[in-house]
């Protein structure tokens, strides 16, 4: 049996504070660097895979 998130946003990783979401957390970073690894680190513990959106936000999407 398999339980778990799947096929689902798991997280945002954004520069700008102007994006929301009614679902997903979303951190918030200061430079492309940290979103870089923050997203990473994200994906990674969850198991996820991070998608650039090409806005300032990166998706953390879990397939």
């Amino acid at each position: 049996m398999d339980i778990g998130i799947k096929e689902n946003i798991i997280a945002l990783v954004s520069l700008n504070r102007d994006v929301s979401s009614a679902s997903a957390p979303i951190f918030y970073v200061e430079s492309e660097e940290k979103q870089e690894e923050t997203a990473l680190l994200i994906a990674k513990i969850t198991m996820g895979m991070v998608h650039d959106l090409r806005n300032g936000v990166y998706a953390i999407v879990r397939h």
